[in-house]
């Protein structure tokens, strides 16, 4: 799978051009990325499935704490009716540096994702619900058909990437370095014989930060804003992983949470932005795309994309097309 991410700092009506222009270019999907302070991912998804006919389109991610996860269920579901079965569930706990300004933490992270992913497909198999975790639902049921829905599970850290090489049909790995899809790749490995036959081929996806252009210097400068997000969000063993400071992450981290992000922007260092995007010419982004599927089984192109986004996915669809012959 070659996908692309689209961010809905963008009107939803250019977002669905977007969407159109990655089909037409032979992306597999589009996912929608979710922050609060950004536009409606799944509005943006509706408009997004009107518009193309043949890429799946889905939540990259969408978290279970702002939404209930039964309600977040049977949002998937509409969308997958809407776009005639095109439908994948993204799910993750979301950006900490944004859900925390709502009240919301990790602590109970990974159950919270496996809970919700678990009964969403039993509301999606037509049954009646009753559960009680890390969120209630009391005989919960969808009062309509839905088809079977791929869930992917965002994930970055050993806990998380173990569970849904385990129990999801794929993983979007937040990662756009080598050396991170090959820890993940190991992850992945050790749940094999765990996994369930029923469960078929696991997805390994690089989620990957990208910002491609024809001059370098402009898709290393629009790489920041990303890069800030990603910093903030990574445990420290990634952080460790590719000798980067904890406390200036940190910094980052609470300058977003203020809404200083101009000054979280600026604390993002060219170390940062080798470590968590891929930043530079169509060449460099091809080359690294290679490195990536060394480990993974799919890639997708994440924020920013560029300097200029409708460029950007031109330029990245000459990639796909270059591997895909």
């Amino acid at each position: 799978m070659y996908a692309i991410e689209l961010t809905p700092e963008h009107p939803v009506a250019q977002l669905a051009d977007f969407a159109g222009h990655a089909e037409a270019e032979g992306f597999d999907a589009v996912f929608a990325s979710h922050h609060y302070n950004n536009r409606d991912q799944f509005m943006a998804l509706a408009q997004m499935a009107a518009r193309t006919d043949e890429v799946a389109l889905g939540p990259g991610i969408a978290n279970p704490y702002e939404t209930h996860p039964v309600t977040l269920a049977s949002r998937v579901a509409t969308l997958d009716e809407l776009s005639d079965g095109r439908a994948m569930f993204g799910v993750g706990p979301g950006d900490k540096s944004t859900i925390r300004n709502l009240g919301f933490d990790h602590d109970d992270a990974l159950r919270r994702v496996l809970e919700t992913f678990t009964v969403a497909r039993r509301l999606w198999a037509g049954e009646r619900v009753d559960h009680d975790g890390t969120f209630q639902a009391e005989d919960a049921g969808l009062n309509y058909d839905v088809g079977d829905v791929p869930v992917y599970v965002g994930a970055q850290g050993p806990h998380m990437t173990r569970m849904a090489a385990k129990h999801a049909d794929g993983a979007l790995y937040n990662g756009a370095h080598p050396a991170d899809l090959a820890w993940a790749r190991e992850q992945v490995e050790a749940m094999a014989d765990e996994r369930p036959d029923s469960r078929g081929e696991f997805d390994l996806a690089a989620y990957a930060s990208v910002s491609v252009a024809e001059d370098a210097d402009a898709a290393r400068e629009a790489a920041r804003p990303p890069v800030a997000f990603v910093t903030a969000g990574s445990p420290p063993p990634v952080l460790d992983r590719h000798g980067l400071d904890q406390s200036l992450a940190s910094d980052i981290g609470e300058a977003i949470s203020a809404g200083e992000f101009e000054r979280a922007f600026g604390l993002v260092t060219d170390e940062m932005i080798d470590a968590f995007c891929i930043a530079g010419t169509p060449d460099a982004v091809a080359e690294r795309t290679d490195e990536l599927l060394e480990h993974a089984d799919s890639v997708v192109y994440a924020s920013p994309l560029g300097p200029d986004v409708e460029t950007a996915i031109t330029l990245l669809g000459a990639v796909v097309s270059r591997r895909t012959g």
